[in-house]
């Protein structure tokens, strides 16, 4: 799942796995990466989708279009927080949870609510933090109810510490 300063668990997806906050952000968006690639919805069959991330200086937003829907992520970076935009109620929804699988390139937040495959994200993370990633395949974050991590797991440890 992609990203200008990889966040995406305690240390991975946490360090490492989205109205902009009370922070101020610039003027304009960087457009980070525009990616064509597949992801799915609900556990369904994955589809054709598009995933754009902007960078708003604390926050980059992840735009993932499949047909008609549109679901966007907002990671903040300090402290590291993932939110899922409701687009029914118009307002951002604390995540429960996140993992990324290293050898499909994959990324799901909330379970299987939506996964997409998404190797820039995932690439970013390895870059940003090679002595944590070296051999991870999984990695999973947990979330409490500020949206904050409160726990994280790697590998076959996840069976151990999320349950």
């Amino acid at each position: 799942m992609f990203l200008k300063s990889p966040i995406l668990i305690s240390g991975a997806l946490a360090s490492c796995a989205l109205a902009l906050l009370v922070a101020p952000a610039p003027a304009r968006a960087e457009v980070l990466y525009t990616l064509t690639t597949t992801c799915s919805l609900m556990g369904a069959d994955p589809q054709a989708c598009t995933v754009e991330a902007e960078d708003f200086g604390r926050v980059t937003l992840y735009r993932h279009r499949i047909g008609a829907i549109t679901k966007t992520i907002r990671v903040t970076d300090t402290p590291l927080k993932m939110e899922l935009y409701d687009a029914d109620s118009k307002q951002w929804k604390q995540l429960q949870n996140a993992s990324a699988r290293f050898s499909a390139n994959t990324v799901c937040f909330n379970g299987r609510d939506l996964c997409v495959v998404n190797p820039n994200y995932l690439n970013s993370v390895k870059e940003s933090r090679p002595e944590l990633m070296a051999g991870r395949d999984l990695v999973r974050v947990h979330f409490d109810s500020n949206g904050r991590t409160n726990a994280s797991c790697y590998d076959d440890g996840c069976d151990l510490v999320l349950k």
